[in-house]
C-alpha cells in the first residue's frame, strides 16, 4: 500500500500560546521550567520495548500469555460496504497493527511517541458472520459462526451484544492499549462504525493463577500453549474450511457479577458454591490449586464434599472434547445509581468448534450453576479468528478473501 499522510492536526499559533499576558506567561513558565529542569529521560530499559511477534502461522493474542489490560472492540460494517472495501480495511489495519505491535507509529499516528512502548501488544482480528454475506462468501463461513442459542440466564443488553468485526487489543500498559484503540479506530472511519468497546485488566504475576472480582482464583482449569492438546483444540486444521488452518473462534461473553449480594455470603457459602477454597483455589477435595476435584467423594453424613451445582462440577468437562482456552478480563465500570459497584468478567473462549466445545458446557451452566444467583451474562457475540499473517505483504485474513 503507498504511505499517504494522514490528517494534519490543527496548528496552534505559538505567539497565541506564548503571548497570554504577564500573569499566565508566568505561571505557565513555573510550571513548564518546573518539569524541564526536574524531569529526568526514561533509560531505554525502561521504554517496555517487549515486543510480540506479528508475523507466523497463528494471530498472535491466543497463545501469548495474557497481558495486564485488554480491550475488545467490535464494529459495525458500515452500509453499503463490498468485499472490496472489506479488503482495504483489513490492509490498512494489517499495516498498522504490523507497526504498532513492534513499538513503531502508524502511518497517520498524531502521537508517535505513545508507539514507542508496545508493553507485550498485540492486535487480533475477528470476523463475525455479516462479513461473509457482504464478501459473498456464505460457503466458507464455518457452520459454528452464528449468535450462540438464548439461554434462561441470559438478560443481554445490544450495548454488549454482536458485531460485525472483532479487534481485541492486549498489552501490559493501559496507555498502549488506549493509544491502539484510538489509532485503529481513527483510520477506517468511513468503513465502519464502533458498535461497543469492552475494557478490561487482570493481575498477571508470572507463575500464578488471576483472581476474578470474586476473590476466586479464575482460570485454574485451562489449556497451556505449545502442548498437542492446545494445537488439536484450539488451532483449526483446514479440514473442513481450508482457508482456516491455523485460525480458531472467540466466544465472548460479558458476565455482570453481583458483588454489593456476594459479599452478605459468608466464606463457606462461597466456596460451596464455587467448589474451590478461596484462600489457594484448591478443590474443596484436595489441598493444592491443581489438584483434581473428586466430585464423588463424600463427607461422615453423606453428602458430596463439591456439591453438584457447584460451579466447578457444573463446567467440568465431561470427556476431552470440551476443553476450550479461557482467557478472561476483569471489568470494573462506574456504578449505576443504587450500586456500591458495577464489575464483572470478560469472559474469551477459544476453540476450533464452538458447537462441540463451548456449548455443552454453557449448557450445562445454564441450566443450573449455583453460581449464577451471582453472575448475569449481558453481552455475547461470537467471530472467528483468521490465520495469522505469514509475512510482509499479507494481510489479516488473506487466506479467506484471496483462496
Amino acid at each position: 500500500m503507498a504511505e499517504q499522510a494522514g490528517p494534519q492536526p490543527a496548528r496552534i499559533n505559538r505567539r497565541r500560546l506564548l503571548g497570554g499576558g504577564a500573569a499566565a506567561a508566568g505561571a505557565a513558565g513555573a510550571g513548564l521550567g518546573a518539569v524541564a529542569l526536574t524531569g529526568q529521560r526514561e533509560s531505554p530499559a525502561a521504554e517496555h520495548a517487549t515486543t510480540v511477534p506479528f508475523y507466523g502461522p497463528h494471530q498472535a493474542g491466543i497463545a501469548t500469555a495474557p497481558q495486564s489490560w485488554a480491550a475488545f472492540v467490535a464494529f459495525d460494517l458500515r452500509p453499503g460496504t463490498q468485499r472490496d472495501d472489506l479488503v482495504g480495511l483489513l490492509e490498512i489495519w494489517t499495516d498498522d497493527a504490523s507497526r504498532l505491535t513492534q513499538g513503531r507509529p502508524a502511518l497517520a499516528d498524531t502521537e508517535p511517541e505513545l508507539a514507542r512502548r508496545p508493553a507485550r501488544l498485540t492486535i487480533t482480528l475477528g470476523l463475525g458472520p455479516a462479513v461473509f454475506t457482504v464478501a459473498g462468501l456464505e460457503h466458507r463461513r464455518p457452520s459454528w459462526l452464528r449468535a450462540l442459542p438464548p439461554f434462561d440466564i441470559d438478560r443481554l443488553e445490544p450495548t454488549w451484544t454482536g458485531g460485525d468485526v472483532l479487534l481485541q487489543i492486549c498489552a501490559d500498559e493501559a496507555t498502549t492499549v488506549a493509544h491502539a484503540v484510538r489509532v485503529l479506530c481513527r483510520s477506517v472511519t468511513s468503513l465502519v462504525t464502533v458498535r461497543w468497546v469492552q475494557r478490561g485488566f487482570r493481575d498477571a504475576t508470572p507463575g500464578t493463577t488471576p483472581r476474578n472480582l470474586m476473590g476466586q482464583v479464575d482460570g485454574t482449569v485451562n489449556l497451556a500453549a505449545d502442548t498437542a492438546d492446545f494445537a488439536h483444540l484450539v488451532w483449526d486444521d483446514g479440514s473442513v474450511q481450508p482457508w482456516l488452518a491455523g485460525g480458531t473462534s472467540c466466544v465472548l461473553r460479558r458476565i455482570a457479577m453481583a458483588l454489593d449480594t456476594w459479599d452478605e455470603i459468608d466464606r463457606e457459602g462461597r466456596e460451596l458454591t464455587i467448589g474451590r477454597s478461596l484462600g489457594n483455589g484448591a478443590p474443596l477435595t484436595g489441598t493444592a490449586e491443581f489438584d483434581e476435584p473428586n466430585f464423588a467423594a463424600v463427607d461422615a453424613t453423606g453428602i458430596s464434599v463439591i456439591p453438584s451445582s457447584s460451579h466447578i462440577a457444573r463446567a467440568h468437562h465431561t470427556h476431552d472434547g470440551e476443553r476450550f482456552l479461557r482467557r478472561g478480563y476483569n471489568y470494573d465500570d462506574a456504578p449505576m445509581p443504587g450500586q456500591t459497584s458495577n464489575s464483572g468478567l470478560i469472559f474469551a473462549a477459544y476453540q476450533r468448534d464452538v458447537d462441540a466445545q463451548f456449548l455443552p458446557v454453557q449448557r450445562r451452566l445454564a441450566e443450573f450453576d449455583a453460581l449464577n444467583v451471582w453472575t448475569t451474562p449481558t453481552g455475547s457475540a461470537v467471530f472467528v479468528i483468521p490465520p495469522g499473517v505469514s509475512s510482509p505483504g499479507g494481510y489479516f485474513g488473506a487466506d479467506l478473501f484471496d483462496s
